[in-house]
């Protein structure tokens, strides 16, 4: 072999190698009930998460906060035993008003995602 054809075949070799590493995966949330954003006419009794990656349960959490901070989750969240992509947390009947879901996550491969949203209940 030529010394212009190792040099030729040089960044296809590299190509390769970097379109063969493993992926650098986080669980990002696909989407929630209540819906992000949305207004519900009734209090929900819990709030589920869904996510695109598997969670490592001892470090994944929901909390719910009303419109003045206060935490009014059961602050019993969880990953669903029967789907390691779904967080769950029940709730008390919630008085109508605006609510914020933060959640923080991490992924069964160690990586921390985390972010919030908010739902209506309507009066």
């Amino acid at each position: 072999m030529t010394r212009l054809t190792r040099l030729a075949i040089l960044p296809l070799a590299a190509a390769a190698c970097i379109a063969s590493a493993p992926a650098a995966a986080h669980a990002f949330l696909d989407h929630a009930l209540p819906a992000v954003g949305s207004t519900v006419h009734e209090s929900p009794r819990e709030i589920r998460l869904w996510f695109t990656e598997q969670l490592e349960p001892a470090f994944s959490s929901i909390r719910v906060l009303d419109s003045s901070g206060k935490e009014v989750d059961a602050r019993d969240s969880h990953v669903d035993a029967a789907d390691a992509m779904v967080l769950t947390a029940s709730l008390p009947v919630l008085a109508p008003g605006s609510y914020r879901v933060v959640w923080r996550v991490v992924s069964v491969d160690t990586h921390v995602t985390e972010g919030d949203f908010t739902f209506d209940v309507a009066r």
